[in-house]
This record gives C-alpha cells, structure tokens and sequence, in this order.
C-alpha cells in the first residue's frame, strides 16, 4: 500500500480541449439585457458614433465591457474573456478597437455622457413593469440614496487630489434606488469629481439628484413618490430648499450636522418627549430613543421641515464627540414628511446604511480604481460601471428567488458565472450543458426559465 502525499488528488493538466465554455453563467447576463432591451437602447444611443462600414457596433462594445466588469473584470483588457467565448458573448471587438471607442466618447464629452445616460434611463420603466411586486416602486415610493466614494488612485491621474481621509484619488458623489429588504439596489447617477471636493457641495448635491431623477421612469421625477435620502452632507440650506422649490415636490430625509442650537434643543427636551426607538420587525430598540425639535432651530429652514434627533448608547469602543450628551451618542435628521410617527421616519432613516452595501458592491465591480488616466475617459468609464451595476441589480429582480436575490455580486460570481458549461449543438441550435453536480445548477437553469418566460422588448 502506497502512502498517500498531499490532501488533494493529482491531476493532468494539458490544453486542447473543446466544446466546454467557461464563465457560461454570463448567459444571464446576456439574457437579462436582451431582455430588458438595454442592447438596443445603447445600440441605438450611439449609433452616431458608429464609423461607416465598422465591424462593431459602438452599443454593443460597451456593452461587452460593462458585462466583463460584471463578471469581476476591472479593466477595458478584461473583456477578452467574452472574445473567448463567441458562442455566448457573440463577436467581440479586439482591445484596440475598444480603446478607441472610448477615446472617441471621451472626446465627444457631454454629448457622448448624455447620450448613454439617456439610454439607460429608458430602461427601468420596463424593468420595474416586468418585475411586478419586486419592483422597487410597488408600494408606492422610490426611495433614492445619495452619498459620496473614495476612490484611491496610485499614479498621477487628472484631477486626483488628497481626499478628506488623507488618501490620494478621486471623489465621486454616486445615487441608488433602494430595492428594500428583499433586494439589493440600482445606480443611477455618478458625478465623478477631485479627490478634493466638498463632502457637503450642496452644487454637486444638485447635480446629482438631478441625473438620478432623469433615470427614474418619468412618474417618479417630482412628487412626493419619490424620497431624496443623504448622510449630513447632504444638510445644507441650498439642497433642502432646491428639494422643497415649487413644482419639484419630492421627499426628503436628510441627515444634519448636530450644531450648537441643535444640541441646546436637545438639552431642553423633557424626558416624557423621548420616544424609543424601533426595529425593521416593531420591536423596541434597546439604548435608542427619538425626539422631534421645533421652535428657533427651525428658523430659516425650508417651510414643513420637520427635525428629528436620536439619542443611543454608543457601541463599545466608539468614542464620543463633542456634541453628544449625557454620555449618549447624538444623530439628527430632517425631513418633509408630515405624517407618520417619528420613530418610523427614523427607522426609515437609519435604513439608509444600505447605501454603504450598494457602495461595497461597486467596489468590486469596477469601482476599486479608475484604470484611464484622463477625466474625461474615466467618466466614461464610471458609465460603464453603472451599466455593469443595472444587470446585476435587475438580474436578481427579475429572474432569482429566495437567498439568490440577495447575493451581491461576488457571491454571483462565484457560484453563478463562474459555472462551467458543455456547448451542444443539435438541431441547428446551441445549448449549455451545465454540470449537474455543480451546486447551483438549478439555480441557474431556472433563472434563465424565467427570463425566457418574459416578453421581447418591442
């Protein structure tokens, strides 16, 4: 008997072989845009960008490297993992060509920005229609999370400056529709700015809330259907009045900087007015109790803002600031909504941490660095990410039940695109053949059942 070495078997390992795609979970991908008509709206959205008597169409390489970043890409090169596999990805453009594409879209600037942007915002009207009661706006209100990335570069790129946190990059101000619990979140606008912007640019603040509210279907632009939430960078005079102008009408839930007036309000608040604070399930929050402000601390404030501050016992090892009271970590927020207890509003609020979890998910797609050295191609880029970024998002909404509809896009790629598949042809046609002692086969399979079930965009 020959004793064993090693924990693991050996194998040979030699090329050659044929009929077997890798990475043949893109398919839902590929699905989910064809699906969605995100294929041809980029198609059709740069359609003046496309050369006489080119072999690739402008729409479609974008396309391609949008998917590629999907799958954990983090480079325009990367998409040469769809070159490899025609049969799944189609024709892919060599890196070449890619590169001049956005050198191309780079150059045109506004024009090439607004154009995509333009496409994009077409397609969640029909997404959110076909995802029915996992759309986000099914019980009424869209909710819209705005807040800032630090995005490290590590070579002298444009307009990288030292960040706030004494980093070095830049500082995009990004926006998410928040799915809610049972779902994760969709980006829909990224202003890329200096590693040295303002945290709270109430300018920038604008800016952005209007490229979120342009990707929105045209129901939810203005109205108080649609909630503008932030962190206290948000907190300025400017955002919360440009919020509440006439005719704009939106909902806002809006963190605040604790001031000295606010925390000589908070002083003066009988213990009868604290109210404790709630769970997502109604249970009571241990160590947490709400407040609402009125009075002087309200004055010149937009009219019907109503202030909220949170007192908590701070998490072991948190240290406090010098705005907390009574050995009690302060936090307050304002909003315009005028009905509901004030314990939701805050509930409502403090969910707004899920913003931090869309953040970590653009990180790793695509987000971890601006690989382009110039502004004006890394805008571009930032586009791309947001495409990457909609078929994650819209892939676990319309075709993935139960725990799949919650993993993030790591999870996705390690247990869905990674997945390895038999390429069969009969009968003129060609099928993926997945292995079926893969774990997440079924899952796979039947997600693609219920793209296929949906209809074909007009």
């Amino acid at each position: 008997m020959k004793k064993r070495i090693g924990s693991y078997p050996r194998v040979r390992v030699e090329g050659g072989g044929r009929a077997v795609v890798s990475q043949a979970g893109g398919v839902l991908l590929v699905e989910t845009a064809r699906k969605t008509g995100l294929d041809q709206t980029i198609s059709a959205a740069l359609t003046p960008w496309r050369k006489p008597r080119a072999v690739h169409d402008p729409g479609k390489i974008l396309l391609d490297v949008a998917m590629a970043i999907a799958l954990g890409g983090d480079c325009l090169a990367d998409v040469g993992m769809l070159r490899a596999e025609p049969a799944v990805f189609g024709p892919v453009a060599s890196d070449p060509t890619v590169s001049r594409l956005i050198d191309t879209l780079a150059a045109a600037g506004p024009k090439a920005l607004d154009a995509i942007r333009a496409a994009r915002g077409e397609v969640p009207a029909r997404v959110w229609k076909l995802a029915g009661t996992s759309a986000p706006d099914a019980a009424g209100e869209v909710i819209v999370d705005l807040d800032g990335v630090l995005v490290l570069a590590h070579s002298e790129k444009q307009d990288a400056a030292a960040t706030w946190k004494k980093s070095f990059g830049h500082h995009p101000l990004m926006g998410f529709v928040d799915h809610g619990s049972g779902g994760t979140g969709e980006p829909v606008a990224a202003l890329l700015r200096p590693g040295n912007a303002g945290s709270n640019t109430a300018a920038d603040h604008i800016t952005t809330t209007r490229l979120a509210l342009a990707q929105l279907p045209k129901r939810h632009r203005r109205g108080r259907s649609t909630l503008i939430r932030t962190d206290s960078a948000g907190g300025t005079h400017e955002f919360l009045a440009w919020l509440s102008q006439r005719g704009r009408w939106l909902s806002y839930s809006v963190g605040m900087t604790i001031t000295d007036a606010i925390h000589q309000a908070v002083l003066k608040v009988p213990a009868s007015a604290w109210t404790p604070a709630v769970e997502p399930g109604g249970e009571i929050r241990e160590g947490a109790w709400t407040a609402e402000l009125d009075g002087d601390v309200l004055k010149g404030w937009p009219r019907g803002m109503r202030l909220v501050v949170r007192k908590e016992r701070p998490h072991p090892g948190a240290q406090l600031r010098f705005t907390d009271a009574d050995g009690l970590r302060l936090t307050c927020f304002a909003t315009n909504t005028s009905d509901g207890k004030i314990t939701d509003l805050e509930l409502r609020h403090r969910r707004r941490a899920r913003a931090e979890d869309r953040i970590r998910n653009a990180r790793a797609t695509g987000l971890r660095n601006l690989p382009l050295h110039d502004t004006a191609q890394n805008r571009i880029w930032l586009e791309i990410v947001q495409l990457a970024l909609d078929l994650l998002a819209w892939l676990p909404m319309l075709a993935l039940t139960g725990k799949p509809r919650l993993w993030e896009p790591r999870r996705l790629r390690l247990r869905l695109f990674s997945a390895a598949a038999q390429l069969v042809s009969t009968a003129r046609r060609q099928h993926l053949r997945f292995a079926r002692h893969w774990p997440w086969t079924d899952v796979i399979t039947d997600a693609v059942q219920r793209l296929a079930a949906l209809p074909n965009p007009g």
